[in-house]
């Protein structure tokens, strides 16, 4: 049967996003002959979503519309009715307020009708908005084409706990009765995918884009994901991990339960100690006493399946009953991972977390190979009138660089939004006295970068061969991070502002010109009058 033949229901779930909806609905349809329907849940919205959505039926045989009498406070009740309410043989899942791009429907259909998959999925794309800038969510995972007879031998799925980059076959979802938790549920996802992993399908995977997840920071109501200011958000997390982690063991896929906890310690748990910094005290002893209590419940399998970074961050939450060593935590847990000094030896030489918890061993330092040790790299940028000063320190790492011998510092620019390259600089690395760092320092023309946030990538090449990608900690200190005003050829007036990302890395802001200058001043004065 030609895949094309329209077989595909898919959900819209919105709930006060008139602005979007629309947009959403129309990508769907868009979809071309393989939508049979489009069923639309307003989550009785009060902001005139669901008459906008009865005049789009009323014009668009496909589209039905589910009015819900009262709200759920989340995702997982709509989902349900629409598959409910779903005729088509597979169904797939849209937000509001994002988008399905060209052609996502026909791939997925084409790759579960030719593989005879219960579960087709494929690459999502975050969009940040208004910049438009596009990450891909879980490349590696989606870079070709692949069927999974059973998910026990690909646990790498286990990571993608999006719902919506994936088509079901809705009699598959009806006869284990995988259902998503009703009511308010954030991180509904988790719950569900596990579900599905636990009944065992068939999965097909395709590398072409089949969501595009918009992701608006400025939004006045921040989607669950982004919303994480709260310790609340911290609970529904962990409360749906370890839910999701009990339906796979319960299921018997023990190598699925396992890679979920890996899950959990390499990106949860590094994602939200990245934010410990921006936290107040009340935050953080909550959020540390209730990391503690639940990772007490994981085994030592969990933890020797995650990678290292995550693996550490949670043996130094277990070790110590107060929150302590919060700004070190925060770049161990950035991407790529950074272990700041001090580097300090248990009373038999080994490497130890710190002289106060020498019960976290980093023995797996001394033989992890170069491209994954966590160099600590530090970065000062002094703007001058007419250039700028980039000043880079390597620490030494329990002797690993002395014996690799450092040379050579690769360092550039790579625009946040676009990821262009910017200006690419080679500096010879020298060492300290005492041999514990290498220095080196390069000039830099920022009238050559143009406008625009830049981050600072660093690659460190060995005298023996190897070399390691990674960034560099933002060094504080007088004169440091301070907006600069320059002069250029090209610009005329330059601003810079060097600034410590949340995860502690050196970043640019550039704003050439009178324009950049103005808006400078107008948020002064702003803060001046508030």
């Amino acid at each position: 049967m030609h895949p094309h033949f329209p077989r595909v229901c898919v959900v819209v779930i919105g709930f006060d996003d008139a602005a979007h909806v629309s947009d959403a609905v129309g990508s769907a349809l868009a979809q071309g002959p393989s939508v049979r329907e489009v069923i639309a849940v307003d989550d009785c919205s009060t902001d005139g979503s669901g008459a906008l959505l009865d005049r789009l039926a009323a014009g668009e045989p496909r589209l039905r519309v589910i009015h819900r009498s009262a709200n759920s406070g989340g995702c997982g009740s709509p989902r349900n009715d629409g598959i409910d309410a779903a005729r088509a043989p597979y169904v797939m899942f849209l937000d509001s307020d994002d988008v399905l791009p060209p052609g996502a429907v026909d791939a997925l259909l084409g790759a579960a009708v030719e593989g005879g998959t219960e579960v087709a999925a494929g690459l999502c794309l975050r969009r940040e908005l208004p910049g438009g800038r596009e990450t891909p969510w879980l490349p590696e995972l989606y870079a070709r084409h692949a069927l999974v007879t059973r998910p026990a031998r690909h646990t790498r799925l286990v990571h993608d706990t999006l719902c919506v980059n994936k088509l079901y076959r809705a009699d598959f979802l009806r006869e284990h009765r995988i259902r998503f938790p009703e009511g308010r549920f954030p991180y509904e996802d988790f719950v569900f995918t596990a579900r599905v992993l636990a009944a065992r399908p068939r999965v097909a995977l395709v590398p072409d884009p089949v969501y595009v997840w918009h992701v608006r920071r400025s939004a006045r109501q921040l989607s669950i994901s982004l919303d994480r200011a709260g310790i609340g958000n911290w609970r529904a997390r962990t409360e749906a991990d370890r839910q999701a982690h009990g339906i796979l063991l319960d299921a018997g896929e023990k190598r699925l339960a396992h890679a979920a906890r890996a899950r959990f310690l390499d990106h949860g748990l590094r994602m939200y100690a990245r934010d410990l910094g921006l936290r107040g005290p009340e935050y953080r002893r909550a959020w540390w006493d209730h990391t503690r209590a639940y990772l007490a419940t994981f085994d030592e399998a969990d933890f020797a399946r995650a990678p290292a970074p995550g693996r550490l961050v949670a043996r130094v939450v277990l070790a110590s009953p107060e929150p302590r060593d919060l700004p070190r935590l925060r770049e161990l847990a950035a991407r790529p991972s950074r272990l700041r000094p001090p580097y300090a030896r248990a009373a038999d030489g080994s490497p130890v977390w710190s002289a106060d918890l020498p019960q976290v061993p980093l023995d797996h330092l001394l033989v992890r190979p170069m491209h994954l040790l966590p160099l600590a790299v530090d970065a000062e940028l002094r703007p001058r009138a007419r250039a700028a000063r980039l000043r880079l320190r390597l620490h030494e790492l329990y002797g690993r660089m002395a014996e690799a011998g450092p040379a050579w510092m690769d360092v550039e620019f790579v625009h946040r939004e676009d990821r262009r390259p910017g200006l690419r600089r080679t500096v010879a690395l020298v060492p300290d006295p005492d041999f514990s760092s290498w220095s080196a320092e390069t000039p830099v023309e920022l009238a050559a970068l143009g406008a625009g946030t830049w981050d600072l990538r660093i690659g460190v090449r060995f005298l023996d061969g190897t070399s390691r990608d990674t960034t560099a900690h933002a060094v504080t200190g007088p004169g440091l991070l301070r907006r600069h005003v320059m002069v250029g050829a090209r610009h005329g007036v330059l601003l810079a502002q060097p600034y410590a990302t949340h995860a502690g890395s050196l970043a640019l802001r550039l704003a050439p010109g009178a324009r950049g200058l103005a808006s400078v001043v107008r948020r002064r004065l702003r803060r001046l009058f508030r």
